[in-house]
């Protein structure tokens, strides 16, 4: 009887440069064995502050919100071949998510670590409806929906600290 393949494994049949799984381990990052929801977000902080400062911040919501959708079906097809739910090496989601987070942010080293730590906080303790999300919504959208939850979470929190430490808003 075969078992399961580890969780920062690539499915069988499903090389590194298939298009689905570029995109969904973010060109490889998910394949850190250790964190790889970490290492997907800390990835996900320069192109985030590469896109808000030489773009702006809406371009960055657009950008989080092409990656939901490139996510959503690159994950699915990453799952299909899976024998995991959610499997370890697809970090897309953090990606958008903690670029959602990111939005907000001004575009300076603490905004950009507390809207991080924020969004690791809310993506790995799931408050609801992420949890719910997470044990409910199968396949791609399950996936990617949790870490939109978190991602909201995280921009909210991010908001309060921009206006209790008298920050600007990147959006003025």
């Amino acid at each position: 009887m075969n078992s399961p393949r580890p969780k920062t494994r690539l499915p069988e049949g499903m090389p590194l440069f298939h298009p689905a799984c570029l995109v969904s381990t973010f060109f490889g990052v998910g394949l850190i064995p250790i964190a790889s929801g970490t290492w997907g977000s800390l990835a996900a902080l320069p192109f985030a502050w590469a896109i808000q400062t030489y773009y702006g911040p809406w371009t960055l919501l657009v950008a989080a919100a092409i990656v939901l959708v490139l996510g959503i079906i690159s994950s699915e097809a990453f799952v299909r071949r899976s024998l995991d739910k959610d499997p370890g090496p697809v970090v897309i989601d953090e990606v958008a998510g903690q670029w959602l987070v990111l939005v907000i942010a001004p575009t300076e080293f603490w905004y950009y670590l507390a809207g991080f730590l924020l969004f690791r906080l809310f993506d790995i303790r799931k408050p609801w409806p992420a949890g719910w999300i997470d044990k409910n919504v199968r396949g791609g959208m399950g996936i990617m929906l949790d870490d939109i939850v978190a991602g909201i979470f995280g921009f909210v929190g991010l908001w309060v600290i921009i206006v209790v430490t008298g920050g600007r808003f990147v959006f003025a």
